[in-house]
């Protein structure tokens, strides 16, 4: 703590003005990687029944998006207790509960939630988004789970809507309209960005792009999806406002990139203001909402007997749903595999560790037990939690596996866990959530995915 706090801030709560300066500047310190100077900012408001309920919260976020998920439980159970009638802190311990790896209590949570909050499309769509990680639910009862979300969405509306008419594509472009929460660098941002160029490079007389977008972060991805498509600004608009505009922009086929993912904006599909409707990219899954003509899949994703667990007809794109191009940061080389100086395989995985689960946990330690010497690289931002660590050790531990055996990093700039692939001879897939841009790095990297 520095001189100039130390007077004060242990015995006396600090003002909002100072709340927020402290929030301010621990934020700061994440976002640079100073940890320890990030929560020594977040010590300083120690009179936690002084603080705000949305100074807790937001205390509770901040710790939460950099992986100390102990931490972030308890400013928001400290919420809980100021607050026992304001659900978003406990919105935010399932999210913490899920992210460590506790499914079936995040799962009991959601449910609550969505009993207590029907109405609510934050709480329907993590609850949604939960059971995708959960490894005891099964596909039918997924299945059943997301349609009631369709039925629900339909008729908050007024009820079934008709298609709109199909304008014939005489002496104009097809108008194709995107919409996401994620037009960043973000895995959706990412992957779709090049496909939105070709278009302009190549198909401008056949196709008008628009890109709706719901988020509020703007960075070099966001740049160049403005450059290749109509960018509309949408993170303002209520549905029915988003729906008028995407009417008004007279959009052919309108394209989901969230499914039930954060930001999504697929409540304003169930207002059917295009008449033709898809899901792609940035959900695996079905949405529940029959008013979807298709998903945009492939075989490997969803192979021809999966279409009973889907409400919407399943495209397979021939070469793949993914188009993955490298970061402009990304290693100009591939590293040797690790194998020729160790002496011993390292296998790896850096995905979400909210795809993690003990059945994942018990295959990975079967695969360590049947490689002699072998070694486990885990790479996520939770791992900045001591306590987790030593959970997913003692997983491990429990089946046989030697501590030194295993490794969890937490996190670091992406430039960097590039070059951290040179450290993994063989990367490991979760399931049932599997990866996607982060097995696509990987291979780009030149290590196997299995």
């Amino acid at each position: 703590m520095s001189e100039a706090n130390a007077t004060d801030s242990k015995e006396l709560a600090p003002d909002g003005a100072e709340q927020l300066r402290l929030l301010q500047q621990a934020q700061q310190h994440a976002q640079s990687g100073r940890f320890d100077e990030m929560r020594a900012s977040l010590e300083q408001l120690t009179c936690d029944s002084a603080l705000s309920l949305d100074t807790l919260l937001s205390k509770g976020a901040l710790l939460a998006s950099f992986g100390f998920l102990s931490d972030a439980r308890l400013a928001y159970e400290l919420a809980m207790q100021l607050e026992p009638n304001d659900m978003r802190a406990n919105i935010n311990v399932a999210n913490v509960l899920r992210d460590g790896c506790n499914h079936q209590a995040a799962r009991n949570i959601y449910i609550d939630l969505v009993r207590a909050l029907p109405n609510l499309p934050v709480v329907r769509r993590n609850a949604l988004t939960s059971v995708e990680y959960d490894p005891s639910m099964s596909d039918q009862e997924r299945l059943e789970f997301v349609k009631s979300w369709g039925q629900w969405a339909i008729a908050r509306t007024g009820g079934v809507l008709p298609r709109p008419p199909l304008i014939p594509l005489v002496d104009r472009p097809l108008r194709i309209g995107y919409v996401s929460a994620d037009f960043c660098q973000h895995t959706v941002g990412l992957f779709l960005k090049d496909i939105l160029d070709e278009h302009k490079r190549n198909s401008r007389k056949r196709v008008q792009i628009f890109a709706y977008s719901a988020g509020n972060v703007t960075d070099w991805v966001t740049q160049q999806i403005r450059a290749s498509a109509e960018f509309r600004d949408v993170s303002n608009l209520d549905d029915p406002q988003l729906a008028q505009r995407i009417k008004e922009d007279a959009i052919d086929v309108l394209v989901d990139l969230s499914g039930h993912t954060a930001g999504s904006r697929l409540t304003v599909f169930a207002l059917r203001p295009a008449p033709v409707q898809l899901s792609w990219l940035g959900y695996f899954a079905s949405t529940g909402l029959d008013y979807m003509d298709a998903v945009l899949l492939d075989k490997w994703h969803a192979p021809c007997d999966k279409q009973e667990q889907f409400v919407e007809p399943i495209i397979h794109l021939p070469r793949g749903r993914l188009c993955y191009q490298p970061v402009p940061w990304a290693p100009s080389e591939v590293s040797p595999p690790p194998f020729l100086k160790n002496g011993f395989i390292t296998f790896g995985c850096f995905n979400n560790t909210a795809k993690l689960n003990e059945k994942v946990f018990e295959v990975w330690g079967e695969i360590l037990a049947g490689v002699d010497q072998s070694r486990l690289v885990l790479k996520w931002r939770t791992f900045n939690d001591k306590s987790f660590c030593e959970q997913v050790t003692g997983w491990f531990t429990a089946r046989g596996i030697a501590a030194d055996r295993i490794e969890l990093r937490g996190p670091s700039f992406h430039k960097d866990l590039l070059k951290e692939y040179a450290d993994v001879d063989i990367c490991l897939d979760p399931f049932p959530f599997t990866g996607g841009l982060t097995s696509c790095e990987a291979l780009w990297m030149g290590v196997p995915v299995i």
